[in-house]
């Protein structure tokens, strides 16, 4: 059997493409090159990933594929990510990119050119219960990645496979360290792809002007000024510029509201504070990966990003969106994120949250 093994230059995707070639699998390699504006600085490490992926190509003694998605990366990632922010959204390009992506396009290459598997180094696993293929989580639960792989297709998962599902992150170093893989000390690549290290802010400027407008507390008071709605999401505490204002106490600012269409964003004192938390919240469309009955409200386990232990709740389908209730008080539930549920270890899919 055929498999095309996403290799980013990492240690994962390093191991997963070994491993399969142990299991007897046809191993080829893919890099994708998603972002074109690479700069040379160690900002963006495009061309030393690449140098790595080839690498261990080597090593293992198998082809490496150089695809280049750059222009489907802009289209239909990027462009998103800029038109959500300046709605003020906060959105996740890391669910996007795995959508339009490495779920599509690599998988549409790899079809195309009569591969019968991909593989990614992906922390999450592929249950099978009477024939049919659920996305489970995977056993490191510190890092497994089913959140960021909410919006893939059911046709695709049938196709796919993940050879670090029963593998803990010091596990797999030890597998590449054990077979003298270049990048068995790599460190993980951290942020958005196309951000790199650089400060969120200092990137966006050169997409998205300034537009400033006041700052106000939640009592109703103007306490500051902000450089634009764009650059701030619910919850953040650092990078406001308010602090050891007259008459308030030394407790920290949290972004609580941005109201478009007055400009304005508003704050609060306290990890706390009240305005932080919500109990409901409205996702107009879910990707359903392994659709649960929604003839009635069902209950769920969800998370509303990343590192979040899973949250109980009740889904309910209305004519035109689904109402989601938690049993306890979510914190900056943040328009533009991603739901996803869950119900035990298998990932039923996800959506885009729109409004708490």
């Amino acid at each position: 059997m055929k498999v095309l093994v996403g290799m980013s230059g990492g240690v994962d995707s390093s191991v997963s493409a070994a491993l399969l070639l142990k299991k007897g699998y046809e191993v080829e390699g893919a890099f994708m090159k998603n972002w074109e504006d690479d700069d040379g600085t160690p900002l963006c490490t495009a061309k030393e990933d690449f140098m790595d992926a080839a690498k261990v190509a080597d090593q293992l003694n198998i082809k490496l594929h150089h695809l280049n998605f750059s222009n489907e990366y802009k289209n239909k990632v990027f462009e998103k990510f800029l038109t959500d922010l300046k709605n003020g959204k906060t959105p996740n390009p890391d669910v996007l990119c795995n959508q339009y992506i490495k779920f599509n396009e690599f998988y549409n290459y790899a079809v195309s050119n009569k591969f019968d598997y991909i593989a990614t180094g992906h922390y999450a696993g592929i249950k099978s219960i009477s024939g049919t293929n659920y996305l489970a989580k995977a056993k490191d639960q510190n890092k497994d990645q089913t959140y960021f792989l909410c919006n893939i297709n059911k046709e695709v998962l049938d196709k796919t496979i993940f050879p670090l599902s029963e593998l803990t992150k010091k596990e797999v170093r030890e597998i590449a360290k054990s077979m003298n893989l270049s990048t068995f000390k790599k460190k993980d690549s951290t942020g958005i792809c196309f951000i790199g290290e650089r400060p969120f802010p200092s990137f966006l400027e050169n997409y998205i002007n300034d537009k400033p407008g006041k700052i106000f507390c939640d009592n109703g008071k103007e306490v500051g000024s902000h450089r634009g709605l764009s650059f701030y999401t619910l919850g953040q505490r650092q990078g406001l510029g308010i602090g050891g204002l007259k008459n308030y106490d030394e407790r920290p600012w949290y972004v609580v509201e941005k109201n478009l269409l007055e400009n304005v964003l508003v704050v609060a004192q306290g990890n706390d504070n009240k305005n932080l938390f919500e109990k409901e919240l409205f996702v107009d469309s879910i990707n359903w990966i392994s659709e649960p009955d929604l003839t009635k409200p069902i209950k769920l386990m969800a998370k509303i990003r990343y590192r979040q232990d899973d949250q109980k709740c009740i889904l309910t389908k209305k004519e035109r969106f689904f109402s989601v209730k938690f049993e306890k008080p979510q914190r900056a539930i943040t328009p533009g994120q991603s739901i996803v549920f869950y119900q035990n270890d298998i990932c039923l899919g996800g959506g885009e949250i729109y409004k708490s």
